[in-house]
């Protein structure tokens, strides 16, 4: 598989969003890629979290990253997370 780049606001966004570089290459890796908006792909990936964020405890961690996959490398321009 191609390697994986996060753009800059990509990694300006992992404190803020909660999830680390290696959960979205996990999940790039892992799982099944569906069409995005504006031509890009996205994939889902839930981990175990059993923690707190937020002052919220949650069970579950979706890491949600919206990415390109260009001729030599896939570029991850944004991610979303979502805690269950």
């Amino acid at each position: 598989m191609k390697p994986i780049r996060l753009s800059k606001h990509a990694k300006e966004q992992l404190q803020f969003r909660g999830t680390t570089e290696e959960e979205i290459i996990e999940a790039i890796r892992s799982s099944p890629w569906q069409n995005a908006e504006l031509g890009r792909l996205e994939c889902r990936k839930n981990f175990l979290f059993e923690s707190e964020w937020n002052k919220r405890y949650y069970k579950i961690k979706q890491v949600r990253p919206i990415f390109v996959e260009e001729e030599t490398e896939i570029v991850v321009v944004t991610v979303y997370t979502y805690f269950f």
